[in-house]
């Protein structure tokens, strides 16, 4: 049938599979049949043979002329930069984290990695398999970071180990060769109890000082005296330990994606990022990156170049990452990291998450090592998600705020620290989680705690001012993180993850409960008013909408940057009497819940519409009244 061609693919998305449309007796001399193969296969060498006629019923012409044989260019799967902790609890859940690269000409498509536990470096029938996962395409010469929780039988029998890590474990892609596809990491396996993680506070309050030495092979810092004052967070999360080794983030850009940052600030200017390829001003994008005058970032929210936050929000998170180390004022966890402005939230603290999104690709693109997301809401985003997973797969580590909402598991979008970047729950100076964060959750991922409560750091206008929420937690996190890549650059996110794991300490879980005369916000204060309004999601403005995210803040004391040790107490944090909020509640249905009616009240056909395209957010003068309890 020389006019028409039968053809088959072999191949679909379990690997190969062969359908002849006939059978042999169905040839005839001239039939012409096509086989088609692709990298997808579970052939185990780099020669692919077809022949025709192997039983000679039909012809009998040279045996020769019925054979043809195609050199493939393969794949060749590797692992490597694999992690796994160097001492388990029998019956406890692990990370494990790697990379697996292509070595290979060609594009390997969907394969599974495998992990195994074993008492020596060989895959046998006496191992265990602990899980797998899946990953997609992967291009010749690239790579992509993975991590996975697993866990230990609990009745396996103390003593060492190794963690098998074995890429391609289907044998379903075309290999040069599958003799390198394992590797090893030694294990000891004990059966005593420990801190390990817990649906409450995750991993535990983060420890800058072990977390550090880890990064680099060291035994845990030795301490130094407490700083005091104003600087007990950094304190807690024993910076000054690390400091006194010589790490300070030096070297380390830190996006923060916000309400922008007052890159003027006594305490920050000399510690801002700038765009060494663009000349500012010129009206002109001089690096060729999209972006015009982004010396300074960019406002995502905007869509133009000025960064300058008016908020605060942004400038507060900023100075407890890189506040200069200058003796006034604050100091950051990472007091010589730069911090690079990225606005993707207005004014009032709300934004989009495509917008979010975008910011994340630009800072990555422009050269970030951490971003920080103070901020969440909402239900899960594909659009996010990619980004986030993005940044990972760059090599930078995303922290994210884990909501005030009080929940049980962590907000979107720091619910992605299942497998990307790092959830962050705030807890007290006494290291009591604070009644106002979002828990870790009974599924497991990469949580942990950070000072978040009257947290002392930079506002605009050379002010300073005491914040409260998971928002401050992150920052200094984001900081740690900050100090581990200064201390080793080529820290993956699936790295930092589980260096996080390890060396964060459980120590209490108690549930820090602060009364009405706390400069803080009260937990119980928004119980009550949640209860009095009989609807106790108003208690979190972050889950009213997938489409917009927040900034999670509690503000209580505002103080002047001429006297850094006198506080203006600022009582305007809640609506003053329930009246008000039983005309809050109206005006919040009518405008935000209903899809078709809206109050006009208090409001112009104008601002109803705009409340509707924005996806139903709230509107200014009532978020304006809830953005303290959130």
């Amino acid at each position: 049938m020389p006019n028409q061609s039968n053809s088959q693919n072999l191949f679909d998305e379990h690997g190969l599979n062969i359908t002849p449309k006939y059978s042999a007796d169905d040839f005839s001399s001239q039939d012409d049949y096509y086989l088609h193969y692709s990298n997808r296969s579970s052939f185990q060498t780099t020669e692919n043979t077809l022949e025709s006629d192997v039983s000679d019923q039909r012809r009998k012409n040279s045996k020769s002329k019925n054979s043809a044989s195609s050199q493939a260019t393969a794949v060749d799967l590797v692992i490597q930069n694999a992690f796994a902790p160097s001492v388990a609890n029998a019956g406890s859940t692990i990370q494990v984290s790697y990379q697996v690269k292509n070595k290979g000409k060609n594009s390997a498509g969907f394969n599974y990695t495998d992990f195994y536990i074993s008492k020596d470096k060989n895959i046998s029938s006496d191992d265990s398999l602990l899980g797998w996962n899946w990953l997609g395409s992967l291009g010749s010469g690239s790579s992509t970071s993975q991590s996975q929780n697993v866990s230990i039988d609990s009745n396996l029998a103390p003593g060492n180990y190794y963690i098998l890590y074995r890429a391609d474990a289907l044998d379903n892609v075309l290999e040069i060769s599958n003799t390198n596809n394992v590797l090893a990491r030694e294990i000891t396996i004990t059966n005593t109890a420990s801190g390990g993680y817990n649906s409450t506070s995750g991993y535990g309050l983060i420890n800058a000082s072990a977390a550090v030495a880890k990064a680099t092979n060291q035994n845990t810092f030795a301490d130094v005296p407490d700083l005091g004052g104003n600087n007990w967070g950094a304190d807690l999360v024993k910076a000054p330990e690390t400091w006194a080794q010589g790490y300070t983030g030096k070297g380390v850009v830190v996006a923060v994606l916000d309400t922008g940052v007052d890159y003027n600030h006594q305490d920050l200017s000399s510690n801002i990022w700038t765009n060494s390829k663009e000349i500012a001003g010129n009206g002109k994008d001089d690096d060729g990156n999209g972006y015009i005058d982004d010396y300074y970032g960019w406002n995502f929210d905007g869509n133009n170049n000025s960064t300058l936050d008016v908020y605060g929000h942004g400038t507060h998170v900023s100075g407890t990452i890189a506040g200069v180390n200058n003796g006034y004022g604050v100091t950051g966890i990472a007091y010589d990291s730069k911090i690079m402005p990225v606005k993707v939230l207005d004014d009032e603290g709300s934004g989009s998450n495509s917008t979010i999104a975008s910011g994340i690709y630009y800072a990555v693109d422009n050269g970030a090592d951490v971003i920080n997301l103070s901020l969440g809401g909402g239900r899960f985003n594909d659009t996010l998600q990619k980004a986030i997973e993005y940044a990972s797969n760059k090599g930078v580590i995303v922290v994210m705020a884990a909501g005030n909402d009080g929940g049980s598991q962590p907000a979107y979008p720091a619910r992605y620290a299942d497998k990307y970047g790092i959830a962050v729950g705030a807890v007290d100076q006494n290291k009591n989680i604070a009644d106002f964060s979002n828990r870790a959750g009974a599924n497991q991922l990469t949580y942990v705690t950070a000072p978040g409560v009257n947290v002392y750091s930079t506002l605009p206008g050379n002010e300073y001012a005491l914040y409260s929420g998971t928002s401050m937690a992150a920052p200094h996190v984001a900081g740690v993180v900050a100090l581990m890549l200064s201390a080793n650059p080529n820290l993956s996110d699936a790295q930092i993850r589980q260096i996080l794991a390890e060396t964060s300490g459980n120590t209490t879980t108690q549930a820090a409960n602060y009364s009405e005369s706390s400069t803080s916000i009260t937990e119980n204060k928004t119980h009550s008013l949640s209860y009095d309004t009989n609807m106790s999601a108003i208690s979190s403005f972050d889950n009213i909408t997938s489409t917009w995210s927040r900034s999670y803040i509690n503000r209580d004391i505002v103080t002047s940057a001429s006297n850094p040790n006198s506080t203006n107490e600022n009582h305007n944090n809640t609506l003053p009497n329930s009246s008000a909020w039983t005309q809050f509640w109206h005006d919040y249905k009518n405008s935000v819940i209903g899809d078709n009616s809206t109050s006009t009240s208090n409001y112009n056909d104008s601002e109803t519409e705009s409340i509707i395209e924005k996806r139903k957010v709230l509107p200014d003068n009532l978020s304006a009244s809830i953005i303290n309890i959130t």
